[in-house]
């Protein structure tokens, strides 16, 4: 099982390439059997490669974007945290996601799940 300290660095690595836009090192953080569903429950990701399809299409539909973990609850193989994604638009329009994501770390600091809670209400423009 995962130390609390892998959790939080396992964390800190996913805020870290989501903000960078690297598909490659976003997948990587993955295990090849990772499931992601973003948003739960309809955005279902089945493996690595379909995981790194979902981000591509992500990146591709922003100039910039910037995640922010907030608070994390690691306990045994998981850890809860509040999160606020920031995302440049084309035509100067600012898009923020807040929610909460579940992930499940393997014992090598892999992600084998995830889970994304974050509805209609939780996305704002300015």
């Amino acid at each position: 099982m995962p130390t609390t300290e892998q959790l939080r660095e396992t964390i800190a690595r996913d805020a870290a390439v989501a903000s960078s836009r690297d598909a490659d090192a976003y997948a990587a953080l993955f295990t090849e059997d990772a499931v992601q569903i973003d948003p739960y429950p309809a955005g279902v990701h089945n493996g690595r490669t379909e995981i790194k399809e979902f981000i591509s299409q992500s990146f591709a539909a922003c100039e910039t974007m910037r995640f922010e973990p907030g608070e994390v609850r690691a306990v045994g193989d998981r850890a809860a945290i509040t999160f606020h994604i920031t995302l440049s638009l084309e035509g100067g329009v600012t898009m923020h996601i807040r929610g909460v994501e579940v992930f499940t770390v393997t014992d090598d600091g892999l992600i084998s799940a995830v889970d994304a809670y974050w509805g209609e209400e939780d996305v704002t423009f300015d």
